[in-house]
């Protein structure tokens, strides 16, 4: 056999080092991906008669020896089969090439890509799962503090902030539901599929998905690598841009206050939250807010682009595949993510300030139609009638809900509403008149299932938390897979390439 294993002694040392167990610090790139592969060949073809078992420790051991020169510093780690490959013939000679068997670039560029966009989905959901954490806890500390709540731009209803927040919570909770679909659908092993119809090769596919850490094939070797490998990026596109788009309205939600002179909620100042505008002494501008909504913009902006690369063009094609641009594209929602997280943790919340707002506009006047509804049976849109009678004269007369005359609404809804078979003097006390508008009584007093309750805030806390722990669970398990497979694969090369030395 023909080669050059001048440092055999050196990856014979390496391999000895795997064995043992010690970490590979080199980055997970294709070049990485790349010697897996080629350590997983050798292995799995030597014992199962497809590679001469007596060549296949020199080539074990070149194998090794390649990817010991990748790690040294500002080393060359080439991306492709075609780069790959001659460093292996250098230190192996052509024998190397028997390695090839049943191979293409086609499946060994599909699996690592796989492998590569694995990694980044669990990466992007460890950085979800801290923002979600954040929103529970910060929820958990709010359950009692009662805010408006707004539609269309304007102060709709008064609610928990708490309950608020666990409601942008559950979107994010679906934004993992949906990393954790993406996954098992990427977490397919397309190795041995070829170019697009298999190999005249027996090849032991799924023991090659084993060691590379895959829960199951892709089946049809047709979609391995010119379908399945184009809609990947599209759906990882999809769930960033939920990402992007939930953090964006938060975001803008929060925005929205510094345009108050008197907010309920605004950032800490100083610790790059906010900044001193360089002319209006002043302003203190939320600067965090604004990076991260650009960031979310940012994140929209890349997501676009695996769905106009793959739109027409025939199957297989390279154009959404790239493995650099996909990569950012996860690295802006993780991005988004850390600084909304980071905005969480700056909020300060006025909650004295949020229940003047409150106490200072209408947003419980819904409740007014629907005392008459539920304790005197009185027609929604009749109640409805006089709680908007009673709006319309209060902004008006400047009055606020707190000092609203009962005799006025008595007045008010003889006029507009004591008539037509229904009762001719209003049917609540004054006191309960009061009680109808009072923010927190409102709150306190919701009987559906998911409202903001002290009972179903508990329980949704609870359901959180227990979400949180299932997808913590989850991400844990997932690289304790791969990294259990790798090293199981470490093993049995190290076993092999130490039997050159003999």
């Amino acid at each position: 056999m023909k080669h050059s294993l001048t440092t055999l002694g050196l990856a014979v040392a390496m391999t000895c080092s795997l064995k043992l167990g010690a970490a590979d610090t080199s980055p997970r790139d294709e070049f990485f991906w790349l010697g897996e592969i080629n350590k997983a060949s050798v292995v799995i073809n030597s014992e199962q008669g497809l590679l001469d078992e007596t060549l296949a420790p020199e080539l074990a051991a070149a194998i090794a020896q390649v990817l010991e020169q990748g790690r040294a510093p500002g080393a060359a780690r080439p991306s492709t089969v075609i780069t790959f490959e001659p460093l292996l013939i250098q230190a192996a000679g052509e024998e190397v090439t028997l390695l090839h068997a049943g191979r293409s670039s086609q499946d060994m560029h599909a699996t690592y890509r796989s492998a590569m966009l694995r990694d980044k989905l669990l990466e992007l959901a460890a950085q979800l799962h801290q923002a979600t954490g954040t929103l529970v806890a910060l929820a958990d500390q709010h359950a009692e503090t009662i805010v408006p709540n707004y539609t269309n731009g304007v102060a709709a209803q008064p609610n928990s902030f708490g309950h608020y927040l666990l409601g942008h919570a559950a979107g994010l909770q679906r934004d993992a539901q949906r990393i954790r679909e993406a996954y098992a659908r990427i977490d397919r092993s397309p190795m041995g599929t070829t170019v697009l119809n298999g190999t005249g090769w027996p090849l032991d596919r799924q023991r090659m998905a084993d060691y590379l850490g895959f829960s199951a094939l892709l089946d049809n070797a047709y979609d391995a690598s010119q379908i399945a490998s184009m809609e990947q990026p599209v759906e990882v596109a999809g769930i960033v841009t939920s990402i992007a788009l939930h953090a964006g309205n938060f975001i803008e939600d929060v925005l929205t206050q510094y345009a108050q002179t008197q907010p309920w909620i605004l950032l800490e100042e100083g610790a790059d939250n906010t900044y001193v505008s360089s002319a209006m002494p002043q302003k203190r501008n939320p600067g965090l807010l604004n990076s991260t909504r650009s960031d979310a913009s940012t994140a929209l902006t890349l997501a676009m682009g695996p769905v106009i690369q793959t739109h027409n063009i025939t199957p297989g094609m390279s154009d959404p595949k790239d493995i650099g641009r996909n990569a950012a594209m996860v690295d802006s929602a993780i991005s988004v993510l850390n600084k909304w997280d980071r905005v969480l943790r700056a909020l300060v919340i006025d909650s004295q300030r949020a229940l003047e707002e409150l106490n200072s506009d209408w947003t419980a006047s819904q409740e007014l139609a629907d005392v008459l509804m539920r304790e005197h049976g009185l027609p929604f849109r009749v109640g409805h009638h006089f709680a908007s009678e009673v709006v319309s004269y209060a902004k008006q007369h400047s009055i606020k809900p707190l000092d609203f005359p009962y005799t006025e609404a008595q007045r008010i809804y003889a006029q507009s509403v004591g008539h037509d078979g229904h009762p001719t003097e209003l049917p609540i006390s004054e006191e309960r008149f009061r009680a109808a508008l009072d923010p927190a009584a409102i709150v306190r007093n919701r009987a559906t299932i998911g409202g903001p309750q002290p009972a179903e805030m508990e329980r949704m806390l609870a359901a959180a938390s227990e979400d949180l722990s299932a997808q913590q669970s989850w991400i844990t398990e997932r690289r304790a897979q791969i990294d259990q497979a790798l090293a199981t694969l470490d093993q049995d090369f190290a076993r092999l390439a130490e039997r050159a030395s003999r």
